[in-house]
Parts: structure tokens; C-alpha cells; sequence
């Protein structure tokens, strides 16, 4: 059964204590593809014409929300820093990136999915990378997009990072309630697009509504995504198809960060999104959709021979 235009109801998977929140996009069938968001957003940031874009080229689409967002298991508040020092720092952690990892893995084993195609922007492509290093057997193939690779850490960071909006949004100060917290949304859903693909006030301001409180003002949540640890293998070893795509207009991280996700795994792709930013806009979905489906197989009748 499905509602919300055209995803199922919510269901849970269980890593352990934590639930993770997850749904389903149409009727299920074809190739398995998990969608992870990035740091403390919750599933709703997927849009739902990219995910139906998905569908066309013959994917069974299902998203879910991290631990610390959306309606998944939140922690308990850890010491209060900034998130730069926590980036940095070698505080105790809440949790580790492997097991945010293996969250991926659960929702997955609730779904019945043996292996499956992991796609995550941001924060989430770091998941997919190291997802596919954890996972080698259950990943037929990944998608990175706009995301550093995930075998550098603190101080190697900083170089792919463009601080102007992240300044701009850490200073700005929203007003406390429910006005405040759509208000904090939009600024990010419209400071992350680029100026040739902006994202106009009404639909922002949907956007904001409807993942209102799931996440976009939890900075104690976001600190704990951040200061999580990763100690797996290296990015050479990654052995499934890989596809990075990149915003060529990215506020937040330079094109420099997938360029160097590609190098690092063999045989991955490079694709730089012309007029994107930090965000996937319609003018990409085609392009973005029909670029993951050549990962793992020709495209399906219904996505026709058309071109981006």
C-alpha cells in the first residue's frame, strides 16, 4: 500500500537498539537501489521526481534515514562543540562510521535484499564508499556524489571544504519554533543549489515543511554523524562499479573531492554535473538516473533510447 505520492508507509529495520526508518518508491521490482542522505538530513531531502526517475530506468527504490535523522533512532546529547572541532578532534564517539555502515546493511536484510546498488550524496556518498568496502558481497555497485573520499579524515578534509556558505549558515541566527526551524531549511535547500538551477521560495518552503523536524537544526546530531570513525581498508580496495558525480557549481565541496574519489577506486567514473550545485535538481535527473543504470546492466525498454 502506498501514500505520499507514491511512497509506502514507513517501516523499520534493526541494527541492534537502533531503528532506521525507511519506505519504498511504487510497487518494488527490478534492480535493488538504496538512497542515503547526507549528514543529519532526513529521506525526505530525496525529491520525488528523481526517485520516479529512478523507477523509469528500472529500479526498485528505497530510502531511509540514518541514525541521528529523520525518524530513526536519535542518541543521547554528547558534549557540546562545534562542529569543526569536532571534525578534528579525538573525542569518545557516540558511534563509529562502521556502524552506520552496517545500518545500511540492515535496512537491506529487512527489505530482503541480498545486494543492492548504494547511491548517497554528501555524507552519504562517504556511506556508499565505505559500504562497499564493508559489504563487498552485497554491493553491486556505488554512486558518490558530492563527497569527499572517505579514507581522509580531519585535517585532509579541510582542502576539499568551501567555507563560504557553511559560514554564512553558521552564523545566520533563525528564531526558535516551527518558523525558525522551516525558515533554517530553506536557507540550506536554496544556499546549496547552484544559480543556474536555483530552487525557487514555494518549493523550498515544501521541501522544509515536510521534513519538518527531521533533522536540518539537530547540531548535536550532526556533530555525532561527524565525529563518528572510520578504521576500515582504503578506497583501492573497492572493487564494485563506481560511478562519482559532482555539481560543477558545488558551494560546499570542490569538484576536486570526487575527482579524487574516481582516482582512488579502479575503473570508477567521473561526472561532473554541469549548472549543479550540492543538491540534484530536475535538470539532472535524467542524466544522473540513466548514468547509475549503466553501472550494472543496459537500460530497460521503459527508459526508451532518449537522451539527457
Amino acid at each position: 500500500m502506498t501514500d505520499r505520492e507514491g511512497w509506502s508507509q514507513t517501516a523499520y529495520a534493526r541494527n541492534g537498539d537502533v531503528e532506521l526508518a525507511y519506505d519504498r518508491f511504487g510497487q518494488g521490482g527490478g534492480t535493488p537501489l538504496l538512497l542515503v542522505m547526507g549528514l543529519a538530513m532526513s529521506r525526505f531531502w530525496w525529491r520525488d521526481g528523481l526517485c520516479r526517475a529512478f523507477a523509469d530506468e528500472g529500479f526498485d527504490v528505497i530510502r531511509y534515514d540514518q541514525r541521528d535523522s529523520g525518524e530513526s533512532t536519535r542518541f543521547s546529547q554528547t558534549a557540546r562543540r562545534g562542529p569543526w572541532a569536532t571534525l578534528l578532534g579525538n573525542d569518545t564517539v557516540a558511534y563509529t562510521c562502521e556502524e552506520l555502515v552496517d545500518d545500511a546493511a540492515a535496512v537491506l536484510d529487512a527489505v530482503g535484499w541480498e545486494r543492492a546498488v548504494v547511491f548517497g550524496s554528501s555524507m552519504g556518498g562517504a556511506v556508499a564508499q565505505r559500504f562497499a568496502l564493508r559489504h563487498p558481497r552485497r554491493t553491486l555497485a556505488i554512486v558518490s556524489n558530492g563527497a569527499p573520499p572517505s579514507d581522509t579524515s580531519g585535517l585532509g578534509l579541510l582542502r576539499y571544504i568551501r567555507f563560504g556558505l557553511l559560514a554564512k549558515l553558521a552564523t545566520t541566527r533563525f528564531p526558535e519554533g516551527r518558523d525558525g526551524d522551516i525558515a533554517a531549511s530553506m536557507a540550506i535547500i536554496r544556499g546549496i543549489a547552484s544559480p543556474a538551477n536555483p530552487v525557487g521560495e514555494d518549493e523550498a518552503r515544501a521541501l522544509a515543511e515536510r521534513e519538518l523536524g527531521a533533522g536540518a537544526r539537530d547540531d548535536d546530531a550532526r556533530n555525532r554523524q561527524l565525529g563518528a570513525k572510520w578504521n576500515g581498508p582504503r578506497l583501492r580496495e573497492v572493487a564494485a562499479p563506481t560511478l562519482a558525480l559532482h555539481g560543477e557549481d558545488d558551494p560546499i565541496m570542490r569538484t576536486s573531492a570526487s575527482r579524487d574519489v574516481a582516482h582512488a577506486i579502479p575503473g570508477a567514473r567521473l561526472t561532473i554535473l554541469p549548472g549543479v550545485g550540492h543538491d540534484l535538481p530536475p535538470a539532472s535527473w535524467r542524466t544522473v538516473a540513466q548514468q547509475t543504470r549503466l553501472l550494472v546492466a543496459e537500460p530497460t525498454p521503459a527508459s526508451g533510447t532518449s537522451t539527457a
